[in-house]
């Protein structure tokens, strides 16, 4: 491809708005709409890994964009009227359209890359722990952008239409969402009984991802890997049709992307525990005594290891030998809808959970101990407040030898935690010391089983 020529083409073609579009669509996604993306330790600025997964998840609406703006890039010469000419020149078809494609490609590569670069700068800022293992994930994103354009192009080219670019990125958007919400997802029941959807293997031919709710989870290889041939399949097709002169030709250049499609079939995982995976390297622990966290929260350790230790000793005090002997971050990754696994003889903790995600020195001493205590059975990815949370509140009361309000409970709702837990409080305080202790292990097997409501047992089995 001739430099000189592809310069020109960045000049007078559409094809550096495309990039434009496509950044600026990108920017106003993350920038003016809320969501989880902003919040936590899986924030799209926080960590590495959820950087690349949540810029990947953008390709839901780029994907299609970007095909629609290929195809309108692959309508030039017929809207110019010029297709018959350019067939006359000696210039070789593959040349014209290797410049046309890589102009779009350079465009659409950049836009992304700035986009990553933009989070990247900010991922510095906010994390101590820095690795490539991210790179894979962006590189695939940059190849379906790529892909996608050369595809649009080579359709425009085999049916130059006005109709085609709206009605390629409308059924690409269509594919996608299918991909996301039904057609690529399983209906599944967990042990518990709630019937959840995990993704399946179709799922992996779109570009978006799931939602990111661990800083440590990544995609395999063998994603990474069926994708890649996919998308090359994909983009051979593209390419192939915007130099095909015969309907012939056309329909042989089908194959690739045909091929690729089966192929990626054969490679992807089926199942999706080995498409989302956990990164070791990620989720190796970091330890200050007994008080451990990820290497991806090192940075948080030093706040961590001070409150942790004295809720341990407080812990033992009022426990002694039932007490847990250590602080963990916990990076079990259950399907969503699972009911939590806890350990009787480590306090596992969540950056991420309201209990702990805002509380610092004494604050999170408590939340710490209430985590020991009732370490809390909502399904994995659903939300609520009730019985943990009030037994929770008296458990640490009983630590600490005076009810205290948790950090992580608005106002709003601080009346009505005070409303249901200081009789349960004052019931059991009452009780000899040997009578609490023996309702409060009662509580703490319940709590750690995840089976019966520790508050109830807490209250001596009263109905609230």
């Amino acid at each position: 491809m001739n430099g000189r020529v592809l310069r020109i083409e960045l000049r007078r073609s559409v094809a550096p708005w495309a990039g434009v579009v496509v950044l600026a669509l990108a920017l106003a996604f993350l920038y003016v709409l809320g969501g989880t993306w902003w919040s936590g330790t899986t924030a799209w600025t926080a960590q590495w890994t959820p950087l690349a997964m949540w810029t990947r998840s953008l390709l839901y609406y780029l994907w299609p964009l970007a095909i629609g703006l290929g195809a309108l890039q692959g309508l030039r010469d017929h809207r110019s009227k010029m297709s018959e000419l350019l067939t006359s020149t000696p210039r070789p078809a593959r040349h014209r359209a290797a410049t046309l494609a890589g102009a779009t490609a350079i465009t659409l590569a950049s836009a992304f890359a700035l986009l990553v670069l933009l989070g990247g700068v900010q991922v510095l800022a906010h994390t101590e722990y820095t690795h490539l293992g991210w790179l894979p994930i962006s590189l695939v994103g940059v190849l379906f952008l790529v892909a996608g354009a050369v595809l649009g192009m080579g359709a425009a080219r085999a049916l130059p239409s006005p109709l085609t670019p709206p009605a390629l990125a409308m059924s690409v958007f269509v594919f996608t969402a299918l991909m996301h919400m039904s057609l690529g997802r399983t209906e599944t029941a967990t042990a518990d009984g709630f019937t959840i959807t995990e993704p399946n293997l179709v799922s992996l031919l779109s570009p978006t991802v799931d939602d990111v709710r661990e800083a440590f989870v990544t995609l395999s290889a063998s994603v990474h890997v069926g994708q890649t041939l996919w998308l090359l399949g994909m983009a051979t097709t593209g390419f192939a049709l915007l130099v095909a002169a015969t309907p012939r030709a056309r329909l042989t250049a089908l194959t690739p992307v045909l091929a690729g499609a089966a192929i990626a079939l054969l490679v992807l995982p089926a199942d999706p525990r080995r498409m989302y995976v956990v990164d070791e390297a990620a989720a190796e622990m970091v330890c200050d005594g007994p008080v451990c966290v990820t290497k991806t929260q090192q940075a948080r350790l030093a706040d961590l290891a001070g409150p942790g230790e004295e809720a341990l000793r407080l812990l033992h005090g009022a426990l002694g030998s039932q007490a847990p002997v250590s602080v963990r971050e916990n990076t079990a990754v259950l399907p969503e809808g699972s009911t939590p696994r806890w350990s009787r003889e480590t306090v596992l903790l969540d950056f991420d959970d309201d209990i702990i995600a805002a509380a610092k020195g004494e604050q999170l001493t408590w939340a710490l101990i209430a985590k020991g205590m009732v370490p809390g059975c909502t399904p994995v990815g659903w939300s609520g407040f009730g019985g943990d949370e009030y037994a929770q509140t008296v458990a640490v009361a009983w630590v600490l030898g005076d009810l205290k309000p948790l950090g992580g409970t608005t106002a709003s709702m601080r009346g009505k935690v005070e409303a249901e837990t200081r009789p349960v409080w004052k019931e059991l305080k009452a009780l000899p010391r040997a009578g609490q202790l023996s309702r409060i292990n009662a509580m703490r097997a319940a709590a750690l089983s995840c089976e019966g409501d520790p508050f109830e047992v807490l209250s001596g089995g009263a109905s609230r």
